[in-house]
């Protein structure tokens, strides 16, 4: 790849028809196999969920859960967020988590989090990177992968201001 020239980076929204995208990329991606549950979440989030396409291929997602918290407010949960590894390091995650934050601050969403294994350290530099941080330590968060433990990463979105 030419320094400096951005690859055509394109996204495109997870319907039905291309729900197998997503359950592909999370098998190679993820240590963790993902319930329906998982899938009608993210189905139902809407534009919170987008496939990453690199030259046409399919390289990435991030997957999010829209959360009611007590007194109504509605927050953000990343389910999960990847790029398979030959396209790491060219701005997909990148333009996948600015995508939701974006949303965030438009649809005055005020907080986006997610749990990032302990020892995920290009996760939690990627995240830190952003304005998240870690706000919490839970043990034994994962039942079936080592090390069991997550952080709580957290960050504050600032509405956008009408021009």
């Amino acid at each position: 790849m030419g320094a400096g020239r951005e690859m055509s980076i394109s996204l495109d929204g997870v319907r039905d028809k291309n729900v197998m995208q997503l359950k592909k990329l999370n098998t190679v991606l993820f240590p963790v196999r993902y319930n329906e549950k998982y899938y009608t979440d993210a189905l139902a989030s809407g534009d919170f969920t987008k496939l990453a396409y690199y030259s046409d291929i399919c390289v990435g997602a991030i997957a999010c859960r829209l959360e009611k918290k007590e007194g109504g407010a509605v927050c953000v949960y990343i389910m999960t967020l990847g790029v398979l590894a030959p396209y790491r390091g060219l701005g997909i995650g990148t333009k996948l988590l600015n995508h939701v934050l974006d949303l965030c601050s438009k649809q005055n969403i005020p907080e986006i989090y997610l749990h990032v294994q302990t020892n995920n350290e290009d996760a939690i530099t990627f995240y830190k990177k952003f304005g998240f941080d870690i706000t919490e330590t839970i043990q034994n968060y994962y039942t079936n992968i080592t090390p069991p433990d997550c952080y709580v990463v957290k960050k504050f979105v600032t509405p956008e201001t009408k021009k």
